[in-house]
């Protein structure tokens, strides 16, 4: 009988086994899964790192599972984010101290190489020219801050001009090119379409010398998901490296299709320079807090290094 019982008892504990080795699979998966990274951007130039990292490997090449995620506009984004559906996403500095204002606890752990051009109908000569003028923005944004220091840098201000709300960066250019508007602040592609219908450059952030662009995570993803993101920045450096360093052709589909340049305008296409990432300069921080403070968006006394998280500086 204990012979019998024995043999009996063979099956039984591999069923156990069986059971044990799959509920460990199965809470691997899970664990897996937990750590992958959504990441939101809008289909602009400073999403391009990202986009070549995950269509060249990197982010497999680095072991981080990341989701991107593209949306229309910062509004659209905002929503993602704040509803928790997203890890981290390519923002700005206003957005930042709005997040922290309304107690969404975000760091910038990064910047990103963009650009906004404060663009204008033929008939506007200079940024003089918009006293009185319609000016379409998204509003409490960045864009809006942009076009607040390009009337400051000519002794304007922002009751100088009537600012139309409009948060869809496609409905912004097409609105601008159908003259329903006088001027508008946009980041590319829309710039180089705007350029090519016949719209003229202003200013720009880069000649403004501000630089609001930074990417940014929850401090809960940070606290859950740190190596996950060292890694999501080490492949943003891969694929800012081959940007350097390959010629635009190599990669011009991947550039037309997942920014969104018209097919037409390939000949056009222009690329900065792309920096390794790097966290925002305090006084551009402090810039961006004093604007949102001047218009009473925010209340908090927050300093820059309250918002800095330095996870994925090497």
């Amino acid at each position: 009988m204990k012979f019998a019982r024995k043999y009996l008892l063979i099956p039984f504990m591999l069923m156990i086994l069986l059971t044990v080795t799959a509920c460990s699979d199965t809470t691997e998966s899970t664990k897996s899964s937990s750590n992958k990274i959504t990441f939101g951007l809008i289909g602009s130039i400073d999403a391009i790192p990202m986009i070549i990292a995950e269509e060249q490997g990197y982010f497999q090449k680095h072991n981080v599972e990341v989701e991107l995620q593209t949306f229309k506009s910062a509004k659209d984004r905002d929503a993602a984010f704040q509803g928790g559906n997203l890890d981290g996403i390519i923002s700005d500095l206003i957005a930042i101290g709005l997040y922290n204002e309304a107690g969404f606890d975000v760091k910038i752990t990064g910047s990103t190489t963009g650009s906004f051009v404060f663009l204008a109908n033929p008939s506007i000569a200079d940024i003089h020219d918009l006293k009185g003028k319609n000016v379409i923005v998204s509003k409490n944004t960045s864009i809006e801050y942009t076009l607040d220091k390009a009337l400051e840098s000519v002794g304007l201000t922002a009751e100088d001009v009537t600012k139309e709300e409009v948060p869809s960066i496609p409905t912004r250019l097409e609105l601008l090119t159908n003259n329903q508007a006088d001027a508008a602040v946009l980041p590319e592609p829309f710039v180089t379409m705007g350029i090519h219908a016949g719209l003229k450059e202003l200013t720009s952030t880069d000649s403004l010398k501000i630089d609001p662009f930074i990417t940014a995570f929850t401090q809960e993803s940070i606290e859950k998901k740190g190596p996950e993101i060292i890694a999501f920045y080490e492949a943003y450096d891969e694929a800012v490296d081959y940007l350097n360093t390959h010629a635009i052709d190599e990669y011009m589909d991947i550039v037309i299709d997942k920014i969104g340049y018209p097919e037409e305008l390939k000949e056009q296409i222009q690329l900065p320079e792309f920096r390794k990432n790097s966290l925002a300069k305090e006084e551009d921080i402090q810039a961006a807090f004093d604007w949102l403070k001047s218009k009473e968006l925010l209340t908090k006394e927050l300093k820059p290094a309250d918002v800095l998280s330095n996870i994925a500086i090497k």
